[in-house]
């Protein structure tokens, strides 16, 4: 079944991406998402890990906001079973309509099979079969109550050939994350032209490239090194052990992050939109991670918001 396709612009064509709201004061995220907002950006994307719980850290930033679109990126699967999710993307889509889209991604957590109202959900390990079982037990979960009118939009973390293949099947598109711009223009063969790609894009805005470069460096490091299936991305997309073991390579590390000026980061943000890419969310990273980066999305804002909207 394919989710009704929407309007591919409604996220506009750059957003942002953070991590950083996880480890702020909810005074300060609200006064943070209504400023993104009146910067101009379409969409502001949140990751989940293990502080502020996504469908909280959701109702914060809807209500702290009155247009921008707002979007889990991602809603970790082993962190909740499919009816909790389903009911909170209702609620969510019926008190900010239009607003809500509900990013799926991540991994059951044991080794057992799951039941939930009879659908299996596979332990981990078996990504494809795991997310598609665990999108059978949200369509069929009842809904007791008021609909949302619209329905939110559901998009999956895909990487892979079968799971980018499954977002356009089964959702509105795919949300990849860590992917140089070799991998949009795979994901938009594979998905089709009517699916959603919206593209993370890591980002440090620093004219001074050595110390840019470390910044890049130490965020690529880090994933390689925690995340096995964004190191077998990589690899898929031809890079090899000389780019990967004992630290990235420079050739990888260019090719997951634009670092420099804003010049620098809107030809990035230019080369995914040309790639395939319907919207592309930055992630700017600084020296310290858990740092809220709002001097540089202020930054960003003039050569990106309009610009990118007025070369479209």
């Amino acid at each position: 079944m394919t989710e009704a396709a929407g309007t591919r612009s409604e996220l506009g064509r750059v957003g942002i991406w953070t991590f950083a709201y996880e480890g702020q004061p909810a005074g300060r995220v609200r006064e943070s998402a209504a400023e993104v907002e009146d910067l101009g950006y379409g969409a502001i994307w949140y990751g989940e890990a293990f502080g502020r719980d996504t469908v909280g850290q959701a109702w914060l930033l809807l209500s702290a906001t009155r247009r921008i679109a707002v979007a889990s990126g991602i809603a970790n699967i082993a962190f909740r079973d499919p009816i909790a999710t389903a009911g909170a993307a209702r609620t969510l889509g019926e008190a900010f309509p239009g607003r809500y889209v509900l990013g799926l991604g991540g991994h059951r957590i044991d080794d057992t099979v799951h039941e939930v109202d009879g659908h299996p959900v596979p332990a981990r390990g078996r990504a494809l079969s795991t997310m598609r079982a665990y999108l059978d037990a949200m369509d069929t979960t009842p809904a007791h109550g008021p609909l949302p009118d619209p329905a939110p939009h559901r998009v999956l973390a895909a990487l892979g050939p079968k799971m980018l293949a499954l977002a356009a099947e089964r959702t509105w598109g795919a949300h990849p994350y860590f992917v140089p711009v070799e991998h949009t223009a795979r994901a938009r063969r594979i998905m089709g032209p009517e699916a959603f790609l919206g593209v993370e894009q890591a980002v440090v805005l620093d004219t001074d490239r050595a110390r840019a470069r470390e910044v890049a460096t130490a965020h690529v490091a880090g994933y390689l090194a925690m995340a096995p299936h964004q190191q077998a991305n990589v690899r898929r997309l031809g890079y090899g052990d000389e780019d990967i073991v004992g630290g990235p390579s420079r050739r990888l590390v260019d090719a997951i992050v634009a670092y420099g000026d804003t010049d620098a980061i809107r030809r990035r943000v230019r080369q995914h939109l040309d790639a395939g890419a319907d919207h592309v969310c930055l992630q700017v990273l600084t020296a310290d991670p858990a740092a809220l980066p709002q001097q540089q999305w202020r930054e960003l804002a003039p050569a990106l918001v309009a610009r990118t909207s007025a070369d479209s």
